[in-house]
């Protein structure tokens, strides 16, 4: 069964094909692939984010608070109609990572976001995860914003399943056909050949890894896939974007609105940002 509740750090890193591929075969004297990919080179992860109209969540998040959430619709690969997804509400307080979620059907889970209804109990779900989905929803009115999908390779050391590296790549995004079920393409985030490798630990990384970091430089950045789309899409003014009630238009239009008219952000929103 998938870990439903964990807290961990994330420490996150770009590289170009070359240093992946150097540091992919070094790790394998310390760590192993995951069940699914000793069998398939990648497995495919597609994201549906959600967000206020007035993209709180992410802007809230770009301001680097001492806390910050967020809620995303996860499945692996493009689901059915009928197929299991998760529901994910992510946090983190003062560097720590804290994510819960809960398996839902893909039409429960649109259901759930859109009326802040939890849906009936069934066996496949996390009852404590959805009581808080529940009241997070119930606390902002959110949309969805931005799909965001990658081929990932996973690896577990093999000392300790607490420490966790995974390698993503082909990062595509797309502000249209909002729904998982609608096929996993889209716009390409990072350039060709670019890897976001995340080291994902309950504690401190061994010291075999951060001396393996540092013989082959790698250093550590400040990644998040939804923040970047953020600010290459909407603050960069590229690609186009989704306005409530299921329109697009390009930001190209939006800035010729602009010129033509003054438009504002109500002072007050519907939803409450939490700072700590």
């Amino acid at each position: 069964m998938a870990i439903e509740v964990f807290n961990r750090y994330e420490n996150k890193y770009l590289l170009d094909d070359a240093a992946y591929r150097s540091f992919y075969y070094d790790l394998l004297d310390h760590m192993e692939l995951d069940d699914y990919n000793k069998h398939h080179e990648y497995y495919s992860i597609c994201n549906l984010y959600f967000d206020t109209a007035h993209d709180s969540l992410i802007r809230t998040s770009l301001s680097k608070p001492k806390y910050r959430e967020k809620l995303r619709l996860r499945a692996y690969g493009v689901p059915g109609e009928d197929a299991k997804v998760y529901l994910e509400l992510k946090k983190k307080v003062f560097g720590i990572v804290n994510k819960r979620r809960t398996g839902l059907k893909l039409a429960e889970a649109y259901d759930f976001v859109r009326t802040g209804i939890a849906p009936e109990h069934q066996s496949y779900m996390n009852k404590q995860v959805v009581a808080e989905i529940a009241y997070f929803l119930s606390r902002y009115e959110l949309e969805p914003k931005v799909y965001l999908a990658y081929e990932r390779k996973a690896m577990f050391s093999k000392e300790s399943r607490d420490l966790r590296i995974t390698f993503d790549t082909n990062i595509r995004h797309r502000r249209y056909d909002l729904g998982l079920e609608l096929g996993d393409h889209g716009e390409p985030l990072n350039p060709e050949g670019k890897w976001l490798m995340e080291v994902k630990a309950e504690k401190t990384v061994p010291m075999w890894l951060s001396r393996l970091l540092s013989e082959h430089g790698l250093y550590r950045t400040s990644f998040s896939k939804y923040g970047n789309e953020y600010k290459k899409t909407v603050r960069g003014g590229l690609g186009s974007i989704v306005v409530p009630g299921g329109n697009f238009i390009t930001t190209a239009g939006l800035a010729a609105a602009a010129s033509s008219q003054s438009h504002s952000i109500p002072q007050q929103e519907s939803e409450r940002v939490l700072y700590v």
